[in-house]
């Protein structure tokens, strides 16, 4: 299926109406089960669990738009020279330009460019699938990358999916994601792990603990469903500071466990998305090389949250998003939507994600 900002919108009007002649959560949901596409995905897919979007989520996401007292949410950061920056991209720089005009004319106009940086690096970002490979052997570190021998999402070789150091993504890039819109689920584990502090550097939050929460937090019977986006509070993003004086957010942080990650495939969520900088859990030292990674990763894989959801089951991710004022309001489920740029051939792209949904009472 094709999909277009404009054939989504369409949908959505259609659908505010079918959920209006419904009465509950569990209608809809229950219709919705049908119309969501299951894996799996035909040879050659690109676009992972993204296949499950369409009519489905869109009803859902309805449903949430519907409901009285709904608010729109920002789950993104604000960008600047002076927000901070991943060790693992080149660091944005943004030069701003005089005002300027047009001879015999009125118009006075401002501009700005990038001077330098990864803007799909930094920042509130979603990877692409293509983002992550994995090598049939760890790498010793000796001579040069030995990238012609890294496999794709799918099976899909180096020479498929960037043939030269110089290529774009052939295959698997950003722009390959249609829009998300569906339902999301938001998991307080600041509430639930931290009892109201932030989790801890390496500090994993597990399959067990995402059922949980779900239960803590009423969800039980709902649960994750195929095409969910599921957010998840941990706290750390309380330290993302703007200007980054201090320099401590990006260098540890809590995440996923394995278990999560294949628990979350299994449930077929599209898209995952933590307040934190790795989607992986960094305990401290580990960046630096004093410590090792979180309990239970496997060898030679520090951070298989990346590789599990991009190089295996095609589940995309954001990092540092902004889940305070969603958590704070209790706002479980909602209709979100995230609409990476279509920069052909990225491997990631800056995202402004929103949550439209009931605050709790």
């Amino acid at each position: 299926m094709r999909f277009t900002t404009l054939a989504v919108a369409g949908s959505l009007v259609l659908l505010l109406g079918a959920c209006a002649g419904m009465q509950s959560e569990s209608q809809v949901i229950e219709k919705s089960k049908s119309m969501v596409p299951a894996p799996p995905w035909p040879a050659g897919d690109e676009r992972g669990m993204a296949n499950a979007l369409g009519a489905g989520t869109w009803m859902r996401c309805a449903y949430y738009l519907t409901q009285d007292g709904a608010h729109s949410y920002e789950l993104s950061h604000e960008r600047s020279n002076t927000m901070p920056m991943s060790p693992f991209g080149v660091p944005l720089k943004y030069k701003y330009r005089p005002t300027v005009g047009i001879p015999g004319t009125l118009h006075a106009f401002n501009g700005e460019e990038v001077v330098s940086g990864e803007i799909g690096a930094q920042g509130t970002q979603m990877d692409a699938i293509g983002h992550f490979a994995v090598l049939p052997q760890p790498w010793d570190g000796k001579g040069a990358f030995p990238a012609e021998r890294s496999v794709y999402y799918g099976g899909l070789t180096q020479a498929q999916v960037k043939p030269s150091a110089d290529s774009p993504l052939l295959k698997l890039g950003i722009e390959k994601v249609p829009p998300i819109v569906t339902s999301a689920v938001l998991l307080d584990a600041k509430r639930y792990l931290g009892k109201g502090s932030a989790l801890k550097p390496g500090q994993l939050v597990s399959a067990a603990d995402i059922e949980g929460m779900l239960a803590a937090q009423g969800l039980a019977g709902r649960g994750l469903l195929r095409g969910d986006v599921l957010y998840l509070y941990t706290g750390w993003g309380d330290n993302w500071h703007d200007p980054d004086a201090e320099k401590f957010y990006y260098t540890k942080g809590p995440g996923l466990s394995y278990d999560a990650a294949k628990y979350i495939e299994q449930k077929g969520v599209v898209l995952v998305a933590l307040d934190n900088p790795f989607t992986d859990p960094v305990p401290e030292g580990m960046l630096q090389g004093k410590a090792g990674p979180a309990a239970g990763t496997p060898p030679g894989l520090p951070f298989v949250i990346h590789h599990h959801n991009l190089a295996r089951s095609g589940i995309h991710q954001i990092q540092n998003v902004r889940l305070g004022e969603l958590a704070h309001d209790r706002v479980w489920t909602s209709c979100t939507m995230i609409l990476p740029l279509l920069d052909r051939g990225a491997s990631g792209s800056p995202v402004r994600p929103v949550a439209i949904g009931a605050p709790g009472r």
